[in-house]
């Protein structure tokens, strides 16, 4: 049952990617193109993925238990920090040079679109030195993280 949920569920969102218009690099640029031409419709799709999102959170803390899960998994962490920064500054870089962030590029992946490939082997090679870096760190207190 969780497999056939999970996939229900990463087809709606597919779906809605591309009927919303953030799997079209064009579309993405043209909201993040303030100066310019900007198309202020990818907002409408922001806001209202956040308002679902909001109600979903506001309903998962009621409960005790998750409904096709052991436990919820929800952020803990609750400050700004350098690596917050740092990584929501590479987010917007890459989303604005490429037009793409992760769920639409790999939707556009799917239908065989040569720009979003060339997108993921980047995303995939920045998780892979990622990984590389931070296993290289000595361990700190999870605080100064």
């Amino acid at each position: 049952m969780l497999a056939f949920t999970s996939l229900l569920a990463g087809l709606v969102f597919g779906i809605g990617l591309i009927v919303s218009g953030m799997a079209n690099p064009a579309k993405v640029l043209g909201f993040l193109d303030l100066f310019g031409h900007w198309d202020p419709s990818l907002g409408l799709v922001m806001g209202g993925a956040v308002a679902v999102a909001s109600i979903a959170f506001f309903v998962a803390r009621r409960r005790t238990a998750p409904l096709l899960g052991a436990a919820f998994k929800l952020p803990t962490a609750h400050h700004i920090d350098r690596r917050l920064v740092i990584g929501s500054v590479l987010f917007g870089v890459g989303w604005g040079i490429a037009g793409f962030c992760p769920g639409p590029a790999l939707v556009v992946l799917g239908m065989g679109e040569g720009k979003a490939v060339v997108f993921v082997l980047a995303m995939l090679a920045g998780m892979g030195l990622f990984e590389v870096l931070e296993r290289r760190k000595p361990d700190e207190p999870s605080s100064a993280r």
